[in-house]
């Protein structure tokens, strides 16, 4: 079993600091490389895995990438990043927050680890040496780089397929979807999964009827868009749409056709964010919990800077429906 003296006699530093480290002394005062070298042995000679109980509160950053182009559609990544701000406070967990993934890349000496939030475009190259440098990360709500960093998803397959289960419930036939580009990695443009559970489902379901309009980013303005083009063609009966901020501006689109909703189109959205209590009608939306994705991914960071060799993980948390309006499912 691997002590605290054997740590300090190995490591140089007193058998008082590395205690106290090791215990989580909120008033102990040590430079980021002493701690990182603390942590380092201590992960060697195996001490976590006799001393199971234990925790640490490690030194995080949080690598916030958003482009703040539209309010709405940063809304979900905001409360994210509120969230988490909350939570590491209130577990005496020290954390700085970084924008620009080069910068945390220079600072990283200063950490154990990171979480990451945010859409904004990404290279493989970048998170390649961030990983050099501070190689224990979780990314929340997606993960740029799977084999570099654990990940806590919502889970949006799932969900989607609730969605259609819901509507034919209550006898739809004719089911469409309305989403918005995936994320690019390294000028890759990928779907999203939304639109990906969305043509596999209708498929498994034998829905034969099934229109889908999908391009552009999750934005008010891209809905409206979409929104007035699937106002010109033969209305399903009911729309799985894949985020809040795309319903706002389909909404308005129906608004100005004459399609009221969900007398002459029922809408099912995803995200369960503050605007979908207050637009006209409200929506029916899936939750995602963010305060449990913030709990977690806190927890498998943490896990994963006392156990640095062990597998990366993707841990999915499921969604709830909040039912409002613009559809009423059957109960």
């Amino acid at each position: 079993m691997t002590t605290i003296k054997e740590i300090a006699e190995k490591s140089g530093y007193s058998s008082a600091t590395v205690s106290r480290l090791l215990n989580n002394d909120p008033n102990l005062s040590i430079t980021a490389d002493t701690k990182n070298k603390i942590l380092e042995l201590a992960n060697k000679l195996g001490y976590w895995e006799s001393h199971q109980g234990k925790k640490i509160k490690p030194t995080i950053a949080l690598l916030y990438r958003v482009n703040h182009q539209e309010q709405l559609q940063d809304e979900y990544f905001i409360s994210l990043k509120e969230k988490i701000i909350e939570t590491t406070k209130s577990q005496g967990i020290k954390m700085e927050v970084f924008e620009d993934i080069n910068d945390l890349i220079n600072h990283a000496s200063l950490f154990q680890g990171f979480l990451g939030v945010g859409s904004d475009e990404i290279s493989i190259n970048s998170l390649q040496k961030l990983h050099k440098v501070l190689s224990n990360g979780v990314f929340i709500d997606t993960n740029p780089a799977p084999n570099l960093f654990d990940s806590i998803k919502p889970n949006l397959f799932l969900t989607v397929k609730d969605a259609i289960n819901q509507l034919l419930k209550v006898g739809y036939e004719k089911i469409g979807f309305i989403g918005g580009l995936g994320q690019k990695f390294d000028h890759i443009q990928e779907k999203d999964i939304r639109e990906i559970a969305f043509k596999e489902y209708i498929t498994t379901r034998n829905i034969k009827h099934a229109p889908m309009y999908v391009s552009g980013p999750f934005s008010v303005e891209n809905g409206y868009q979409l929104g007035k083009l699937a106002a010109k063609k033969e209305l399903p009966q009911a729309f799985v749409i894949a985020s809040d901020t795309l319903s706002v501006g389909v909404l308005q689109a129906f608004n100005e056709a004459g399609i009221n909703v969900p007398r002459d189109v029922a809408i099912i959205s995803i995200n369960n964010s503050d605007v979908a209590k207050y637009v006209s009608p409200p929506l029916t939306s899936y939750n995602i919990n963010q305060e449990e994705m913030v709990l977690q991914a806190i927890s498998m960071l943490t896990d994963l800077i006392m156990r640095p060799n062990r597998p990366y993980e993707e841990v999915n948390v499921n969604t709830n429906l909040i039912v409002r309006k613009s559809f009423i499912p059957k109960k």
